[in-house]
């Protein structure tokens, strides 16, 4: 008889590729999930066909007792996501995120669940690491708010010295520089903490800006390039904070899914956070210039702000060299040769443009400057 595996949040972007990867290797599959219209939109929810569909909250524990009947690992999905609406709407994110993570917790004691894995972010690192033009590396750089006040947007070191970014290993030491981040190493922490504590094989996967057809693109908070798209596709540049030369990396959400299947599989990963990125670094305006070319509209050049986010970070991109060793695991599918296929999935859905809102909101709190 084949695993049977509950993946919490499994109708969100990332799950619904989560499901159709284990599906196809042989898996049963029971999703719970809050179908938030956040997230699902106006369209209403999407339910991955040959799955077991339990609707409710990952913080209602009865729920989650029946969720967990019979089921032998467990996918951690279910959070709630977004840097920038996390400064403000701080009890929803500490309670779905959390709190939520508590409660599956403790309702898998004496359950005879095997192996959980837990989606955690890149977000947890602050700022990426940096070397010097000596090769020293700086593990906690942070910017502050008077150099980002002024313009003044690279990250220098303790003594205003030049630095460079480089890729973010899981060496790095973490610098929680959003309620978002706080809360993403809460769940982290807690499931390697329970899985050491219960004998119980835990690992926590640190996703990098994970992007591909099925994104939210009506949510503003999804993800940049999501933001990009929607602002594109109704015929609005994409607006970009700073000065759009900061880097980051995208990596496709085929390869998150499969990542997530061999951290399911692979012996040696029990607790273990390891980075999931494509490896590659690219800047936001570039990324941008590159989606407006794949979807038809070269005109619509990025709308620089010159002005930042509260929480926001320069630079993160990842060393996936514990990736390789643990999982096996290697990127198959670059942002180059993937966003023409976004773009042809863009043009078949409705996106309603709400990044001028997303702005608004910021603002209005004090959280633009």
């Amino acid at each position: 008889m084949s695993q049977k595996v509950l993946i919490t949040g499994g109708c969100g972007f990332i799950g619904r590729y989560v499901t159709q990867e284990l599906l196809s290797s042989g898996y049963q599959v029971r999703i719970l999930d809050a179908l938030i219209d956040q997230v699902h939109g106006d369209a209403g929810p999407t339910i991955p066909t040959g799955v077991e569909f339990i609707q409710g909250d990952v913080c209602d524990k009865s729920i989650v007792q029946d969720a967990l009947q019979g089921v032998e690992s467990v996918l951690h999905l279910a959070a709630e996501v977004g840097v920038g609406q996390s400064m403000y709407e701080i009890a929803r994110y500490v309670g779905g995120n959390d709190l939520g993570t508590a409660v599956l917790l403790e309702s898998m004691i004496g359950l005879p669940v095997k192996r959980i894995v837990v989606a955690s972010s890149m977000s947890v690192y602050g700022e990426g690491l940096y070397t010097d033009e000596h090769g020293h590396r700086f593990g906690q750089v942070r910017r502050r708010a008077a150099q980002i006040k002024s313009g003044e947007w690279e990250a220098k070191g303790p003594n205003g010295e030049t630095l460079t970014p480089t890729p973010t290993d899981e060496e790095k030491p973490v610098d929680l520089a959003s309620i978002y981040a706080l809360t993403k190493y809460m769940q982290e922490r807690a499931v390697l903490i329970y899985g050491e504590a219960y004998g119980v094989d835990a690992v926590a996967l640190r996703l990098f800006n994970v992007f591909g057809p099925g994104q939210a693109l009506s949510n503003p908070y999804t993800g940049v390039l999501a933001n990009f798209a929607s602002r594109i596709a109704n015929g609005q540049s994409p607006m970009i904070f700073e000065d759009g030369r900061q880097r980051r990396d995208f990596v496709h959400v085929r390869d998150v899914a499969r990542a997530f299947r061999l951290a399911l599989e692979k012996p040696r990963v029990s607790g273990h956070v390891i980075n999931v990125g494509s490896g590659q670094s690219y800047s936001v305006a570039e990324v941008a210039s590159l989606l407006a070319e794949a979807m038809d509209a070269p005109q619509l050049q990025p709308e620089i702000l010159h002005k930042a986010r509260s929480g926001d970070i320069r630079n993160c991109f990842s060393d996936i060299s514990k990736a390789r060793e643990l999982l096996g695991f290697e990127p198959e599918h670059r942002l180059e040769t993937t966003l023409v296929e976004l773009a042809a999935w863009v043009r078949t859905t409705g996106a309603i443009d709400r990044g001028a809102e997303m702005k608004r909101q910021l603002e209005e709190r004090g959280l633009v400057s």
